[in-house]
């Protein structure tokens, strides 16, 4: 089955320009400067094998990139005939050259919920039927999800939204002044407030 040769690449002088010019910065990212020269040398009509054993990179990169560049042409030609700015032109080629959103795993806890959390931790254990004086992770972490805040937290999860634990006058939950109000004052702000 004969090779299938790879679309060549052509380019505008404007386009050259703005790709030249990532190529050579040295503020601009490596690996955006590293892809800027990889299209310069595909347009110039080097192959992706070549380029493979010359600069030294992967044969699947220079393939992707050789690809991505030819999937953003019709973007590409479309801004230049509508006769964009160069800084809205780069824009787009930079984003054509960056890479693309990793998806990652979907959050946990939606933002209510840890709203929800913070909030519990702020108040008195003791209003809450209990028998402690200050919230740990462990307890934290068993209350909200009694009150069916969460289905299920971790302990370390519960750490990740603050750390420590704050710090309170030790008056009885049945003052009128709740320890909750009265935080340290001779404690910096940053210290106040380590838990939530």
């Amino acid at each position: 089955m004969p090779h299938q040769a790879a679309p060549k690449i052509e380019l505008s002088a404007r386009v050259r320009k703005i790709l030249d010019e990532t190529a050579r910065q040295r503020s601009t990212e490596y690996r955006l400067v590293v892809r800027a020269a990889l299209i310069l040398a595909l347009s110039d009509g080097a192959g992706n094998h070549a380029l493979t054993r010359t600069q030294q990179l992967d044969h699947g990169t220079v393939r992707y990139w050789h690809g991505r560049w030819i999937e953003l042409t019709q973007k590409r030609l479309a801004a230049e005939a509508s006769e964009v700015g160069d800084e809205d032109l780069r824009d787009l080629l930079l984003t054509g050259l960056s890479d693309l959103p990793h998806r990652g795993t979907p959050p946990t806890f939606t933002a209510e919920q840890i709203v929800q959390i913070v909030v519990v931790s702020c108040e008195e254990p003791c209003r809450s039927a209990r028998p402690i004086s200050h919230w740990t992770p462990a307890a934290l972490a068993d209350f909200v999800g009694q009150r069916r805040i969460v289905e299920r937290i971790s302990v370390s999860s519960i750490g990740r939204f603050g750390s420590g634990e704050i710090r309170r006058d030790t008056k009885d939950c049945n003052d009128e002044e709740t320890s909750a109000n009265k935080l340290h004052a001779s404690t910096p702000i940053s210290r106040r407030t380590t838990f939530f």
